[in-house]
């Protein structure tokens, strides 16, 4: 037996020494430090540090008075508002689970995940309370579960919307004093958040993440964009999307200012980033899209913003467009499973130096690990090992550190398969650069294999996405006779525009060698998530392509 070593006599965890890892932690040094601060911002709606805590700490009591407690769900269908925010504080503060659901989904699929997580619980604002009532019926005719609702009246709502639930929010937090702190997980381990993969493989799973990644996340975030204190931040970037990439802790950590938004459109986001000032803001490349083609007359007096670009591989062309119209766009990757971001592209001193071509290159790429998560590479799955760092050997991206999740909620099967060989896998196809900044060459499902030939569908809607015409493109494989598969590629033109197929094959071809241009253009609406990620099995079922998932 190994006796004890001196560092390990006398020297034990104790409350003095030890505390557990939790992001609630970040809103309660807020409060003490910066109380007098301003934190949320939302139409006329001002909350400062101190107030924002005391919110969140009512809901708290509320919660845990309706009998909410340790490790219990909590499902918000809320938008961008003061009431998400502190469902973010609150929940985690009493030791539950928050399960932020998405606004767009239908009301049997709504159903499904209350039930699948087991809420007690459900924060709705009036906006959708049509779909929520519908959920609920289902929730107790095919599920046999009931859940407490309560209704979020926003002010910034004026749509109107029935009341749906038993309880009014801002009436219960009249109702119940403050808890006296928000304590967070005794074990940071804990589970602090499900959140539903998006759907775009058809086959949602319950990604469960603890307080430690959380907290660690939060803070990485910080790190990796050089966050200043007291950031304005505008929340164009979904709450209920991997709980917002983690940034409504790492608001709280910096004592910064959450810019509420309900509606995602260009004009506005471009007046909430002139008003109050805006610092920083996240999205999909969709969204940013939406701020390059807007009129330039809308983005005066737009200064100085940074950007953080994530959920999808971003067009080449984007990347270039919001440098030429001065913002600062910092490119990251993730996935649920991964807390949202936990790699980026680190823009080096360097890179200055050369054409806005090669520096869109490089920030296009998926980068290199946080500094907080342990592991990322790109490694053969058979084999386990790691690609030469050649940039042309492909391999399947995986993660391995604090920042990854603790696995899919009663789906074991899955859990295993995601963690085989002691690394999460990503289903992402790489490869390894030279410098090991990992680039993105397509998810396992969209490589389109035409005569023998890999091709990316990424390369070939890179090149779409360089036609002045084109808003939005997705690429898949259709059937072919002759090639198996060759690309087709659908495509949205912005406002005004005009364009022929022959005219986007005949750019294809300046961009691409000849097996990669599309052999078919359909003009039609692309199907996204709410989150701006396009749905390609959707539009694999359209083309009744081989590789269709369902």
């Amino acid at each position: 037996m190994r006796t004890k070593n001196i560092y390990e006599e006398h020297l034990d965890r104790n409350a003095a020494n030890f505390a557990a890892l939790t992001p609630t932690s970040f809103v309660e040094r807020s409060a003490e430090v910066f109380g007098d601060l301003p934190a949320v911002i939302h139409g006329a709606r001002r909350y400062t540090w101190a107030q924002c805590r005391e919110r969140a700490a009512r809901l708290g009591a509320a919660l845990r008075a309706l009998g909410v407690g340790w490790l219990d769900t909590v499902s918000t269908m809320l938008a961008n508002t003061p009431e998400m925010v502190e469902a973010h504080y609150a929940v985690p503060a009493i030791n539950a689970v928050l399960n932020t659901l998405n606004t767009r989904l239908d009301a049997p699929l709504l159903a499904w995940q209350m039930a699948h997580c087991e809420a007690k619980v459900l924060l709705s604002d009036r906006e959708f309370a049509p779909t929520v009532r519908e959920a609920l019926r289902l929730l107790r005719e095919q599920h046999g579960r009931e859940v407490v609702v309560i209704d979020v009246c926003d002010s910034e709502y004026t749509g109107g919307g029935e009341r749906v639930g038993a309880h009014e929010y801002e009436a219960l937090l009249a109702a119940h004093a403050p808890l006296h702190r928000l304590e967070g997980a005794a074990d940071e381990w804990d589970a602090i958040a499900v959140s539903y993969t998006s759907g775009t493989t058809g086959d949602p799973k319950g990604v469960v993440t603890h307080h430690r990644g959380a907290y660690l996340n939060a803070v990485g975030n910080a790190v990796t964009w050089t966050m200043p204190q007291f950031p304005k931040y505008l929340w164009t970037l979904p709450m209920f999307h991997c709980n917002g990439w983690c940034f409504p802790w790492t608001v709280a950590l910096q004592a910064g200012v959450h810019v509420c938004l309900r509606r995602v459109e260009a004009r506005a986001i471009l007046d909430a980033m002139r008003e109050h000032a805006v610092t920083h803001y996240c999205a999909a490349p969709i969204v940013h899209n939406l701020i390059v083609n807007a009129p330039p007359e809308w983005r005066e007096g737009v200064h100085g913003v940074k950007g953080m670009v994530a959920g999808a591989a971003p067009p080449a062309a984007m990347i270039e467009g919001m440098a030429r119209i001065g913002f600062d766009i910092t490119h990251v990757y993730g996935l649920t499973e991964v807390y949202g971001p936990a790699s980026v592209a680190v823009k080096r001193d360097s890179w200055a130096r050369q054409s806005l071509a090669e520096q869109t290159r490089l920030n296009g790429r998926q980068g290199v690990r946080y500094a907080l998560q342990d592991g990322m590479t790109v490694m053969d799955p058979q084999t386990m090992q790691e690609v030469p760092a050649d940039g042309q050997t492909m391999g399947e991206i995986m993660f391995r550190g604090n920042i990854v999740m603790k696995g899919y909620l009663k789906n074991p099967s899955a859990t295993a398969k995601a963690f085989e060989g002691g690394w999460f896998h990503t289903g992402d196809l790489a490869v390894l650069e030279p410098d090991r900044y990992v680039k993105i060459r397509d998810r396992s499902k969209d490589v389109i294999i035409s005569g023998g030939e890999n091709i990316s569908s990424i390369e070939v809607e890179d090149a779409l996405y360089r036609h002045p015409a084109v808003l939005a493109c997705a690429v898949v494989a259709k059937p072919d006779p002759k090639w198996g598969e060759t690309p087709l590629a659908y495509v949205e033109l912005k406002p005004g525009a005009s364009v022929t197929a022959d005219e986007l094959v005949a750019h294809c071809r300046t961009q691409l060698a000849g097996y990669k241009v599309p052999r078919e253009i359909r003009f039609e609406e692309i199907p996204k998530t709410s989150t701006g990620k396009i749905q390609k099995f959707q539009l694999r079922e359209r083309a009744k392509s081989a590789s269709a998932i369902g």
